[in-house]
């Protein structure tokens, strides 16, 4: 996503931070604030502060993961809103005491700001629509943040067992077992945990009518719950492996622009069915650095000696390069400029990401 990109060519040297409310700032999602607005925003909250980073520990006390996680997810989306912080930081009010007046003050607790600023009001219903966008922009940063710091321990987890066991070896007192089955079980559990989460986030969403899905990071909207579930949700489910990292970035870049009615978003997803044949043709041995475009790489899936997808599998790969991508991928000159029906979109997205799910679940 535009965002996207430029988060990833920043992250070393800002606090840039891709928000739900900023890439649907021209999409009307809302235009009240009722009683099911207001559940599901503080539904989400919850999700956040009961399942995703406490800011107590279970003996009463601050969890210091969790006051650094919610002072984090703050000023990243305080920073994004162009604001000090979301909602005071400190209170004082006057107090009587024995016939003595004296101000009462003190410091809020960040999660504490974070709440009173979910309870504001907008000034007006014009401001309905943003109100709520930014609500939701700081349950999607803190899935995103906890969702990162998630893949990280899977990718430590085959060095933190190659540790443990050899620990285990050492002198000292030695636990029974072998700890690599400890190790994967804890690993597990905080897995499950966190798609516990996002799935109780996604029902809300469901139930709330909006029409929105939380996937790899990001809220989006999915407007058709069967397309969701047969082709959506294991699409992302797969693509959420760092190889794929590219295939994501740009599918989502296609749906964000589609939403947004922007220019190109089919060239994203075709860039995005690409990376995917390129990706799958290099991990496999079958490229040669003589490739010149997508259809070099598609035919390296159709070697005989691959049997990786049949010759009338390239060819219907073949045709969406040639007729949806390429057209896109120059300039026209003094030709039309190339253009495609919103129901074209939709197609070429859900064409792309369908083959995408094919190819990789074939991986």
């Amino acid at each position: 996503m535009r965002s996207v990109w430029l988060s990833n060519q920043l992250q070393e040297l800002t606090l840039l931070t891709d928000i739900f409310a900023f890439r649907y700032s021209g999409t009307t999602l809302w235009k009240s604030l009722d009683q099911r607005e207001k559940r599901l925003i503080n539904q989400s909250f919850r999700i956040i502060k009961e399942q995703i980073a406490p800011y107590y520990s279970e003996d009463g006390k601050v969890s210091e993961y969790g006051k650094a996680f919610w002072e984090d997810i703050h000023n990243r989306l305080s920073t994004e809103l162009g604001v000090k912080s979301l909602s005071p930081l400190a209170y004082a009010y006057p107090w009587k005491f024995n016939g003595v007046e004296t101000m009462q003050s003190g410091i809020y607790t960040i999660e504490t700001v974070c709440e009173n600023w979910l309870d504001f009001s907008p000034p007006s219903l014009s401001d309905v629509d943003a109100h709520i966008k930014e609500r939701l922009s700081l349950v999607e940063i803190a899935l995103r943040k906890k969702e990162d710091e998630i893949a990280q321990a899977n990718a430590k987890l085959p060095e933190e067992i190659a540790k443990a066991k050899i620990r285990a070896k050492g002198p000292g007192l030695r636990i029974p077992g072998d700890p690599e089955v400890g190790l994967r079980a804890w690993n597990k559990k905080k897995n499950d945990a966190f798609q516990a989460a996002v799935d109780e986030l996604n029902t809300r969403f469901r139930q709330a009518g909006c029409k929105l899905h939380y996937h790899n990071g990001f809220i989006q909207i999915s407007d058709d719950e069967l397309l969701l579930q047969e082709l959506e949700k294991p699409f992302w489910t797969l693509v959420a492996d760092p190889i794929w990292k590219n295939v994501d970035t740009d599918m989502k870049e296609a749906i964000d622009r589609r939403d947004g009615g922007e220019r190109d978003p089919a060239w994203y997803a075709a860039r995005a069915l690409e990376s995917t044949i390129k990706i799958i043709s290099g991990e496999k041995g079958w490229s040669h650095g003589r490739e010149k475009g997508a259809h070099n790489f598609i035919d390296n899936l159709a070697k005989k000696d691959a049997l990786f997808i049949e010759r009338w599998e390239a060819d219907a790969l073949k045709s969406i390069f040639t007729e949806l991508r390429n057209p896109f991928g120059h300039g026209p000159g003094s030709e039309e400029m190339p253009r495609l029906t919103p129901q074209q979109i939709d197609l070429a997205i859900e064409l792309c990401m369908s083959w995408a799910k094919s190819l990789i679940k074939r991986f």
